[in-house]
């Protein structure tokens, strides 16, 4: 009997940052109407986050990579002009250039002031937004199966979406250091090994009873086992700045899975890494994106990152013709050419202080670029 293959749907949440553009500081405390207009004009798909200046998309579950693509450029554009209404704009960017955590209020919700209550300063700090791709995955061992192996390209799609290279106005010499605040968290980082479902499941259950936890949306993972979907869900990416580049993100991890189904399917699979080195290709996609390569564990050498997404494309070649997303894929080569977000913040301060510009001023310009480029093309 022939396994029916899963639905391999999509669904793409964003998150993104408020700024005020008179001064592009962090909102503190929006107008309670916007989230009320938005909530009307988008129905369930748009909520609050953990912060005021934060607002969170997620689109509807997708049969197609294209589908999800213009289900997100209708959010981020509907989030765009109810914002502009009450004089502030979004920003696809995972850490704002330079406001502070704590000038920030959260929202008033009962989970909300549970994470609050429990994680402390390390909840206050967390003025940061990311980019989360589930991928349906109908069958409970399978989703831990793949897990363990797509564990190995998490770095890799880091590298593509990094667009948080400031914090509270300093240039924090990391491509993407939303990880440096977000790893302060417990439950958090590469996902762990489990042989079985019923593994995950007997580990997840000493925690609940407990009480460490109430479910498994409380394992925070680089990528996990969604809690209320049967999805894969990835959680490492760093918002991106140009829906375009998200999209290329999503296209590759949803091939990657499939290419790693492929494999499955045919008595094969993906070698599995330890986290150790693993662990080492993630801290240099944080730290330096694309620019400075990732290492390959079978040469037991540092790559450049253009030779191991080219292997990539390779890999998917397939299964991105399946998804008809070719396209999208290859748009991973310009984002290799351009820069990603963080890169192009940084070209635009440091553009601006060589010109003249205090610090406070150039890091307005990167707000007023974010805000342009997160509504471009839409």
């Amino acid at each position: 009997m022939t396994r029916k293959e899963p639905t391999f749907t999509i669904g793409i949440e964003e998150e993104y940052l408020l700024v005020d553009r008179e001064s592009r500081a962090l909102v503190v405390d929006p107008p309670k109407t916007l989230m009320k207009e938005c909530e009307a004009r988008l129905k369930g798909r748009v909520s609050p986050e953990f912060l005021l200046s934060q607002i969170e998309v997620g689109t509807s579950k997708c049969d197609t990579l294209k589908q999800a693509a213009e289900e997100i450029r209708q959010l981020r554009r509907c989030v765009a002009d109810v914002a502009a209404n009450h004089g502030l704009a979004p920003i696809a960017a995972s850490t704002h250039p330079f406001s502070a955590w704590s000038e920030q209020k959260h929202t008033p919700k009962a989970r909300y002031n549970v994470l609050a209550r429990d994680m402390q300063a390390v909840a206050r700090r967390l003025l940061i937004c990311g980019m989360h791709v589930h991928v349906g995955l109908d069958d409970d061992a399978l989703r831990i199966d793949l897990m363990g192996q797509a564990a190995y390209f998490l770095p890799h799609l880091l590298a593509l979406s990094t667009s948080s290279p400031f914090w509270r106005g300093e240039d924090t010499g990391l491509k993407s250091y939303r990880l440096a605040v977000f790893d302060e968290l417990p439950r958090v980082g590469l996902p762990e090994s489990f042989d079985s479902f019923g593994e995950y499941e007997r580990h997840l259950a000493i925690m609940v009873k407990a009480g460490l936890i109430e479910d498994a949306s409380k394992l925070w993972w680089d990528v996990r086992p969604s809690a209320r979907f049967p999805t894969l869900e990835m959680r490492i990416a760093d918002v991106c700045t140009h829906y375009e580049d998200g999209i290329t993100v999503a296209a590759v991890y949803l091939c990657v899975l499939h290419m790693l189904y492929r494999l499955k399917r045919n008595n094969q699979r993906w070698r599995r890494y330890n986290n150790m080195l693993v662990q080492e290709n993630r801290w240099r996609a944080q730290r330096y994106g694309f620019d400075e390569g990732l290492v390959d564990f079978g040469l037991g050498e540092v790559v450049p990152y253009a030779d191991l997404f080219e292997e990539i494309l390779t890999l998917t070649k397939e299964d991105a013709k399946k998804f008809d997303c070719v396209a999208e894929i290859r748009h991973g080569r310009k984002i290799l050419k351009r820069g990603t977000s963080a890169h192009q913040q940084l070209a635009v301060y440091r553009k601006a202080t060589e010109a003249g510009a205090e610090p406070q001023e150039a890091l307005k310009k990167v707000v007023d670029f974010l805000i342009k480029e997160t509504v471009a093309g839409l």
